[in-house]
């Protein structure tokens, strides 16, 4: 399925859904469909903001990342009293070496009227039908700010990214999170969690510091681009730091260089491949071994919400930086 819109005099395809606004994103390869799995809630909510609270995975298939087919939805919120039971967001798939695949997401729930979200997965032996198999990390106050810390807008928990161990030894899990020290505002921390089978997890310290710059690191994952990792991660200017806005930086997807994907991430250096026009960028590995970068419009050029993904668009390096061509 693809919608197409026209904003200022240029004809641009994108995923739409009439009836829904789209955000985030990720996806899983099985070598013959990219599979799109995306966080979706009807506009007759009227308020974009809205969409938080009632947001289902939703999932659609390509050939090319462009020309995209909607299946049936991946997962719904679950039932009062779960950790997920007022809605589901971002995660991420991999597959298991027995076939099963794996899909890591975000359960939130209202404590009072606050968000606080943890991790859960669920299972499939196709990609097509998931079944939940329940929550496995939430936040460590040995290490994470929690609710109690008043510290943000919500317990932030969330937007898992799944890779493998570099050296085989089991998996690894980024998350949303942040640290419990320093200023409200520049807490933004690489959460991390490890796992010997995808099943069973093990909330561990941070794989980056407090102080570089953020409030939160929204939506992370890692590619490694012409022999160079990068962490690529989300922040809108306002859940930075006082500093990074002091540079008039408008916020978007930004990407940090790294050792290698676990870090050490040099996220006070990270550089902006969007503004806020375009938020939570992915970058995506082609069959060819190419790299392209898909994010969703956030705000269009009248100020409203957009709500739609755009078409894939290729990305290089630079003088060691990733440039979006254009």
């Amino acid at each position: 399925m693809v919608r197409w819109m026209f904003l200022a005099g240029t004809e641009l395809p994108m995923f739409a859904l009439p009836e829904s606004w789209v955000w985030d994103f990720w996806f899983a390869d099985d070598g013959e469909f990219y599979h799109l799995f995306f966080l979706h809630a009807p506009k007759a909510l009227g308020d974009p903001e809205a969409r938080h609270h009632h947001a289902s995975i939703g999932h659609a298939v390509s050939t090319d990342l462009t020309n995209w087919s909607r299946v049936e939805d991946a997962l719904a919120h679950g039932a009062p009293g779960d950790f997920d039971a007022l809605a589901t967001w971002t995660g991420s798939v991999t597959r298991h070496p027995d076939g099963t695949w794996f899909l890591f997401y975000t359960g939130a729930r209202l404590v009072g009227e606050t968000n606080v979200q943890s991790i859960g997965y669920a299972t499939s032996p196709d990609l097509y039908a998931w079944e939940k198999q329940g929550q496995v990390a939430g936040a460590d106050d040995h290490w994470y700010e929690r609710l109690a810390d008043q510290g943000w807008h919500d317990e932030a928990f969330r937007d898992p990214w799944v890779l493998p161990d570099p050296d085989g030894d089991g998996w690894h899990l980024l998350v949303t999170a942040r640290g419990r020290t320093g200023p409200s505002d520049d807490r933004g921390v690489v959460g991390h969690c490890r796992s010997a089978d995808l099943r069973k997890w093990e909330v561990r310290p941070p794989l980056s510091e407090v102080g570089q710059g953020f409030g939160q690191l929204e939506v992370m994952h890692t590619a490694v681009v012409e022999g160079q990792p990068f962490l690529i991660f989300s922040c809108l200017a306002r859940d930075a730091s006082a500093a990074t806005r002091s540079t008039g930086t408008r916020g978007g997807t930004w990407a940090a260089r790294a050792r290698t994907v676990l870090g050490p991430y040099d996220i006070a250096n990270a550089t902006p491949l969007t503004d806020d026009r375009l938020y939570v960028g992915r970058l995506v590995q082609t069959r060819d071994a190419g790299w392209r970068f898909l994010a969703f419009d956030n705000e269009l050029p009248d100020g409203s919400f957009g709500g739609t993904i755009t078409d894939p668009r290729p990305v290089h390096l630079v003088d060691g930086r990733l440039v979006l061509h254009e």
